[in-house]
């Protein structure tokens, strides 16, 4: 064999290595497969655990929303919004005034619910960093893992937390996700397996069963207490009524 032969093969080796070990190429793909473009001019609606969220994006305006009856008065219909331009709340379609902490803390609520449910999208917004972290096997399916963090400008009052991510290596698909956090002052972990895929109008969504550890453990050990069927489960994360409409 010539020696430039070898060279281009040894180039294209390294090329395909570089392309495997490339965090930011697996996210792309990961959202490409599971919507792409779709995602940056779309309304997508759902129903999670009682409550009406809108997803609505048109390049790089968003607005978010949730709708749901007040707990304590059912004549009271809630409606949140989050935009650009911040928060506000109406009840009954009547502008109310909320103080600048609950602002933080519904915001947070809302953005949490539509970050999962539109994963994979979210992995590539500003302030997240990516992280490589080789490559392992679920349940038989091989599966890059990503690590993602985020930068304290930009990464919301929950900039600290931690997601590992394992994604496809056959189709690039989310087939589980761990994630750090801290509540009350204290650290925890969840583990969720991704369930019942689907596809509505170009844009694919999942449901989760979601894992907690028996005792408070690192997130770098979420995958082994997995297999070693040291997690107990803890809830179903499941969306109803999807419907996407291009904007």
């Amino acid at each position: 064999m010539n020696k430039a032969l070898l060279v281009v093969i040894g180039s294209c080796l390294l090329l395909i290595s570089c392309n495997q070990n490339n965090p930011q190429q697996i996210v792309d793909k990961a959202i490409a497969a599971a919507g792409g473009e779709l995602y940056l001019n779309s309304t997508i609606e759902f129903d999670f655990r009682g409550r009406h969220y809108v997803a609505n994006r048109k390049g790089g305006k968003f607005s978010y929303e949730r709708i749901f009856k007040n707990d304590k008065d059912s004549t009271q219909l809630i409606h949140d919004f989050v935009n650009n331009e911040g928060f506000r709340r109406t009840i009954n379609d009547t502008l109310v005034e909320v103080p600048d902490t609950m602002k933080v803390k519904y915001t947070a609520s809302v953005n949490s619910v539509l970050y999962f449910a539109l994963l994979p999208y979210g992995l590539n917004d500003p302030s997240v960093k990516k992280k490589w972290l080789g490559e392992t096997e679920l349940q038989g399916n091989p599966y890059y893992k990503i690590e993602i963090t985020f930068q304290q400008d930009g990464g919301g009052e929950d900039f600290e937390d931690t997601f590992i991510y394992w994604i496809d290596k056959s189709d690039y698909t989310i087939g589980y996700l761990a994630y750090s956090f801290q509540e009350d002052g204290k650290a925890d972990c969840r583990f969720r397996k991704s369930i019942n895929p689907r596809v509505v109008d170009g844009v694919r969504f999942s449901d989760y069963i979601n894992y907690t550890p028996k005792e408070t453990k690192p997130i770098a050990e979420m995958e082994t207490l997995y297999k070693s069927d040291a997690l107990k489960e803890l809830s179903k994360i499941e969306n109803t009524n999807l419907v996407v409409r291009k904007n």
